[in-house]
């Protein structure tokens, strides 16, 4: 890392260390997260305590560990703080994204770790399952809240979840439902301007998805699989209702495609997508009957220049913005992607060793400032001085037209 960008991220830490952490009790405390903070950013190789503290500083080391893996300060209010400041400070987001993570593991103690099918690797893995909730625009992405996927055996062994101080309230669900969840506690209880949803979700977890989120008058998109069974059809003069799955409700309509040009995320060349969709009325789980959700639902499928069939497939109650702004809004996750891999794996999100759910959730936090203060400090505006804060006025869920996220200004919208 550059001299001068180094320096800039340290004073970014030392900014954002006064403004997320006025929770924790001790001063020792700060202290203890400004050095682990800055371990993140500026050490070379894997992001463990023992690399953090540096040779021959075994005391370092072990106050780290306490204070990462035993000390009980709340995660929550510093991931609110780091939320509420990114909507003030950063470009804003135009969605909070669920990013899926996985961390492989060679052994069986660490929190939440299992043999288990991973659709993000197409097969079965011994790893952890955690989600993170990014806000995102098409500039930079963050990520402000995280959920670790608790196998069965971690909540249902008494043993087992002491030894990892599992809480009580802890269950066993799928990482979709866990992120869902999360979502809902973010717009309940953090203060932020309510964003629409973007994530991706099994067949079987759809329907409580939508139903969940719906109900809580969450916008969302969801991405689908193209086998997913969607009813469509009836009314007045429409025959029906039908169901089918999505690929062939969407394919049915080729003809009417629209041509959406844009530019992908950290890339300067264009892409072409054609766009079609149709209003659907249920979804139902392969375990689960169909029950109508509290508001219409739209299904989008896109193909690319080349493609014969649509591969792509989004589930969204946002009806009343066009095509290419909602396929836009999907491909944030490309935009999160992108940031995951560039500055918050380099960040240490996946290092951490240790085996308590306390300490994963700490260090994760942690990691999450420190990609806040690696983005926000190398543009020099995570300081008071570089960017005051002033009142924002109120923004609408999606952005008014054409502000449109990824979109060159010299290519046509849509045509």
């Amino acid at each position: 890392m550059p001299e001068e960008s180094s320096k800039e991220i340290s004073a970014s830490i030392d900014a954002l260390i006064s403004l997320f952490f006025e929770s924790l009790p001790r001063r020792d405390q700060r202290n203890w997260a400004r050095v682990y903070l800055n371990g993140l950013v500026h050490t070379s190789g894997k992001k463990t305590i023992r690399n953090i503290a540096g040779t021959g500083a075994s005391s370092v080391e072990q106050s780290l560990q306490q204070f990462i893996s035993k000390s009980p300060w709340d995660w929550t209010p510093v991931r609110r703080s780091l939320a509420q400041h990114i909507e003030r400070t950063a470009q804003r987001p135009l969605a909070w994204v669920v990013q899926p993570m996985v961390i492989e593991k060679a052994g069986d103690r660490s929190v939440g770790v299992g043999r288990q099918f991973v659709p993000q690797l197409g097969r079965t893995a011994n790893c952890q399952q955690a989600s993170g909730i990014w806000l995102a625009s098409s500039e930079a992405s963050f990520p402000v809240e995280w959920t670790l996927t608790l196998p069965a055996p971690w909540t249902g062994e008494l043993l087992r979840r002491r030894r990892a101080g599992i809480p009580d309230t802890a269950r066993s669900q799928t990482p979709a439902q866990d992120a869902v969840h999360a979502v809902q506690r973010m717009a309940a209880t953090w203060q932020l301007q309510r964003r629409p949803v973007v994530m991706e979700a099994g067949n079987a977890d759809i329907p409580q998805c939508v139903e969940s989120l719906a109900l809580h008058d969450v916008p969302f998109v969801l991405r689908v699989d193209g086998s997913l069974p969607v009813s469509f059809g009836g009314g007045r003069h429409k025959p029906g209702p039908h169901t089918a799955p999505a690929r062939e409700l969407i394919d049915s309509l080729r003809s009417q495609r629209r041509v959406v040009e844009w530019t992908r995320h950290g890339r300067s060349e264009g892409a072409v997508t054609l766009l079609t969709a149709a209003p659907v009325l249920t979804t139902g789980g392969e375990d689960r009957p169909a029950s109508a959700p509290p508001g219409p639902l739209l299904l989008v499928g896109a193909w690319t220049e080349t493609a014969l069939m649509p591969s792509e497939f989004w589930l969204t109650n946002i009806t009343d913005r066009p095509l290419a702004q909602l396929f836009l809004l999907a491909k944030l996750t490309d935009r999160v992607a992108l940031d995951f891999t560039e500055v918050c794996e380099p960040a240490g999100i996946r290092d951490f060793e240790g085996r308590s759910f306390r300490g994963w959730h700490h260090h994760v936090t942690l990691a999450s400032v420190a990609h806040a203060a690696t983005l926000l400090g190398s543009r020099g505006r995570a300081t008071p001085a570089a960017a005051p804060y002033t009142a924002p006025r109120p923004a609408p869920v999606l952005p008014p037209r054409p502000l449109i996220p990824g979109q060159s200004a010299r290519r046509a919208y849509i045509r």
